[in-house]
């Protein structure tokens, strides 16, 4: 009984009155403010494109050679009788050094024996001569001999075909004219022989005279002189040791020049080369033919070494192309040189380019104008572009060179031109767009103009 009169005294009012208070406030209410629809901005980073000049660049690394190396070998035989004191590893030499030198004793033994067979065959040429005086001589009695000879075989024959004289004396006449003709013939033949008996004497002292050169070039062979300065990479000979006529005595390394073959990517060495206007189609198949080009573009070469926290440049020239490519990477070796090696040096702020250091290599070609953006403004062939209404565009663009972080344009792209080097969630054109001005990127763009005035632009 008391729970039904509550539900009728109390609970139900209570009911009413909040479903009054609720209608009462739901039909009094304003209605809700209408918001208007509108076209929403997005907020993207331009730069503003401006004309540039950029020098193009290819870059590779490598290890540093001498230009020029040295192998001291050993022409002769002999015992080493000197070691020159400084010939020791790291040690510079100056040109014309003596490094070694060998006994001479066997040599001027030689020489000795080569001037003495040479007297020998000149005293048996003189006596070819005398001996050939003589025998005209005695040639001349002997024939004169024959003459009385055969005037007595005459008259023995005519007495005999008288009947005054027996046979047997006609048998001793002719028999003393035969040996007498047999002495005339012995003696002419022994003067023809004796021309040819000087010609193989003439001959025989030409060959001790060759001897004896030899022995002489083989003593100035026994002293080992460096044909210019460098610096000692090898040695293996110690005074008194034999050295074996071919024995490397010691290996020096030029300190005049040195060389690096830097590995470069043939398709940048292409994108180098086709900026100065050369056909490059036919040049990664012939390292002969591109050395001719290369040396002809006036290419620059820069030798960078990091050490210590700062980087250390040498200048250098285009010298040659290797003769292989890389069948793994496709890359090429471009070999640079770099004069004064040594000099330039400063002891302990600038240290040598000395054999096996690893060094990078910058070449480059004559600078060029256009426009640079970043590299990834690039996509897929096109830019962003935020036109005089804010509104996206997209066009179409061909770099003309593509180097490292930056896109070189030549073409199709007005100076002024704003381009978004943002990325937009969407990329919609026709969207409206909020520009704002990337000045930091700006500036470093702006940093990479480092070149005067420009060359005579290569063409596309």
């Amino acid at each position: 009984m008391k729970t039904a009169l509550k539900l009728l005294f109390i609970t139900l009012p209570l009911v009413f009155a909040g479903v009054a208070f609720l209608v009462y406030t739901v039909s009094n209410k304003p209605p809700p403010a209408q918001v208007p629809l509108a076209e929403r901005s997005t907020a993207v980073r331009i730069i503003v494109a401006q004309e540039m000049n950029i020098t193009p660049h290819a870059s590779g690394f490598g290890l540093v050679d001498p230009a020029r190396t040295y192998d001291a070998i050993s022409q002769v035989s002999g015992t080493a009788d000197y070691v020159n004191p400084l010939l020791k590893k790291g040690a510079i030499l100056p040109a014309g050094a003596v490094l070694l030198r060998l006994s001479p004793t066997d040599f001027n033994l030689a020489i000795a024996q080569a001037r003495a067979n040479i007297r020998s065959a000149e005293a048996r040429l003189a006596e070819i001569s005398i001996s050939e005086t003589n025998q005209a001589a005695a040639l001349a009695l002997e024939k004169e001999a024959l003459a009385i000879k055969t005037s007595d075989l005459e008259r023995v024959e005519r007495l005999f075909n008288g009947g005054t004289v027996s046979q047997a004396s006609l048998d001793n006449s002719r028999a003393a004219h035969l040996a007498q003709r047999q002495k005339v013939l012995g003696l002419e033949n022994a003067l023809k022989l004796l021309p040819t008996q000087r010609a193989v004497q003439t001959e025989q002292i030409a060959v001790f005279v060759a001897s004896l050169e030899t022995a002489t070039l083989n003593l100035e062979r026994t002293e080992l002189t460096l044909p210019f300065a460098a610096r000692v990479a090898q040695v293996s000979v110690e005074v008194g040791q034999f050295v074996r006529s071919g024995l490397t005595t010691a290996k020096l390394d030029g300190v005049e020049a040195a060389e690096v073959a830097a590995q470069i990517s043939v398709a940048d060495l292409q994108a180098l080369l086709r900026t100065t206007g050369t056909s490059t189609s036919a040049l990664p198949m012939d390292p002969s033919a591109m050395n001719a080009v290369l040396q002809h573009l006036g290419l620059t070469a820069t030798v960078n070494m990091e050490l210590g926290g700062q980087t250390l440049s040498w200048p250098a020239v285009v010298d040659r192309i290797s003769d292989t490519i890389d069948a793994k990477t496709g890359a090429i070796g471009v070999i640079v040189r770099v004069d004064n090696a040594y000099k330039s040096a400063s002891p302990g702020n600038r240290p040598p380019l000395t054999k096996g250091m690893f060094v990078s290599v910058v070449l480059g070609a004559a600078p060029i104008n256009g426009i640079v953006i970043p590299r990834s403004a690039l996509r897929a062939g096109q830019i962003l572009i935020s036109d005089a209404d804010n509104r996206l565009q997209l066009q179409d663009i061909s770099p003309y060179l593509v180097q490292g972080d930056i896109a070189l344009i030549r073409d199709n792209l007005p100076v002024g031109t704003r381009i978004v080097v943002s990325s937009p969630a969407v990329v919609m054109s026709g969207m409206l767009l909020d520009p704002v001005e990337d000045s930091t990127l700006m500036a470093t763009l702006a940093a990479l103009d480092t070149t005067a005035d420009t060359t005579a632009e290569p063409s596309k």
